[in-house]
C-alpha cells in the first residue's frame, strides 16, 4: 500500500521541481510540541474526508467549520490531510485551518526534501514522516533538520520497537505510534500502546497514539500507557458533528 502512496506523490514532486516552491510562510507558527505537553492528554483533531480503509467518511462539513468546532471543543492541535487521491485532502486546507490559531500538522506521504519545502510555504507547524516509508535514519534526519530550519517540527511515525530505534537514530523528538498497519490496514490498539512500555520515553520526547481511538476509555488507556497526545480523525468526522464528537470523547458532553 505504501508503494502506491509513494507513486501517487511522484507527479506532485515532479511539478514542484519544474515550477519551483513558493516562498516560505512569513508568519509565526504556533509551537506544535509544546501544545502536546500540557496537563492531561492532548487531542490532535484531524480533518479527514475519506480514507483507504473507510472510503468516504464525511462530506457535509468543510475544513473551516470542522476546525472551528475542534478549536471550540478543546483540541490542542489540528491534523490536516493533504493527500488528494485516497484522503480527499488539499494543501489549501492548511491555510484555511490556520485561522483557529492552533498548531497544524500536515499529514501526507512526505519523503523528499522538496515536499518539506512546499510544506514550509504553508502555515503548518509540523509535518509527518513515516519510518516504514523512509527506513533510513540518515534520510529521516535530513528531512527533520530541513523542517526544523523553517521552524516546523517533524512527527516521526513508527509501528513497532524496531522503528522506534530508527526514529531515535534520526534524532526524532516527537514519535507517533500508529495502531494501523499501513500494509494490511488492520488496527491493533493494544500492540500500539505496548510500544511505549517496551521502549520507554526518553527525556524531551513527546509521544502520540494514532488510529483506532474512538471512546473516552481509549483516550484514558493511552494516557495511562504514557502517551502525551492522541490523534483522532475518523471517530470525530464520521457523524458530521466533529465538535460534539470531540466533547463527548473528552467526557465534556
Amino acid at each position: 500500500m505504501l508503494e502506491n502512496f509513494r507513486k501517487a506523490k511522484e507527479p506532485e514532486i515532479a511539478n514542484l521541481r519544474q515550477n519551483g516552491v513558493p516562498a516560505p510562510f512569513a508568519g509565526s507558527r504556533p509551537d506544535f510540541q509544546s501544545a502536546l505537553q500540557r496537563t492531561g492528554i492532548a487531542v490532535i483533531a484531524e480533518y479527514k474526508g475519506a480514507s483507504p480503509s473507510r472510503g468516504l467518511i464525511c462530506e457535509s462539513v468543510d475544513v473551516d467549520e470542522a476546525c472551528a468546532q475542534y478549536a471550540a471543543a478543546g483540541a490542542a492541535a489540528l491534523s490536516i490531510l493533504t493527500e488528494t487521491d485516497w484522503f480527499g485532502g488539499k494543501m489549501e486546507f492548511i491555510g484555511r485551518a490556520a485561522s483557529t490559531g492552533l498548531p497544524i500538522l500536515r499529514k501526507d506521504f512526505i519523503f523528499d526534501e522538496i515536499q518539506v519545502r512546499a510544506t514550509a510555504a504553508s502555515p503548518a507547524s509540523a509535518l509527518l514522516l513515516i519510518v516504514r516509508q523512509t527506513p533510513d535514519a540518515a534520510v529521516l534526519r535530513d528531512l527533520r533538520k530541513c523542517a526544523e530550519s523553517f521552524g516546523m517540527d517533524a512527527v516521526v511515525e513508527v509501528f513497532d520497537a524496531r522503528e522506534v530505534e530508527i526514529a531515535r537514530q534520526s534524532g526524532a523528538k516527537i514519535l507517533q505510534v500508529n495502531a494501523r498497519d499501513l500494509q494490511k490496514l488492520q488496527v491493533d490498539r493494544a500492540a500500539a500502546l505496548a510500544v511505549i512500555g517496551d521502549c520507554g520515553k526518553l527525556p524531551g520526547e513527546a509521544w502520540i497514539a494514532a488510529s483506532g481511538i474512538e471512546t473516552n476509555e481509549h483516550l484514558t488507556a493511552a494516557a495511562r500507557a504514557g502517551f502525551d497526545a492522541v490523534l483522532i480523525g475518523t471517530a470525530l468526522m464520521r457523524g458530521g458533528k466533529p465538535g460534539a464528537a470531540l466533547r463527548e470523547l473528552l467526557g465534556r458532553e
